[in-house]
């Protein structure tokens, strides 16, 4: 499971129903299971999300190592850009933040 900081003043995007609508337009689809939502996309068999408080959100895949590379690459570039939108930090602010820890 990994945790992601959220931006200051960007919960508001991924509040309520929002990170489910996040999460069908960038997967194409989301299952609620409770307070977490699950989807799939590509190299990644399950995903499963969920909002831990104002300040992070809560992050489990299970991956398929057996793809070609043009679907890992895709699956890499959505996974970025869903935790980017939901976030609000790109991935090169997500490592930085992961670096201080």
């Amino acid at each position: 499971m990994n945790e992601y900081d959220i931006k200051r003043g960007h919960f508001e995007t991924i509040e309520g129903s929002k990170l489910e609508t996040l999460m069908k337009e960038i997967f194409g689809s989301a299952e609620r299971d409770g307070e977490k939502l699950k989807s799939s996309f590509g190299a990644m068999e399950c995903l499963t999300a969920w909002v831990s408080g104002k300040k992070s959100l809560c992050v489990e895949t299970k991956m398929n190592t057996k793809v070609d590379d043009k679907t890992a690459s895709e699956t890499i570039r959505m996974y970025n850009q869903f935790l980017e939108r939901a976030t609000g930090f790109t991935a090169k602010e997500r490592r930085k933040r992961a670096s201080k820890t």
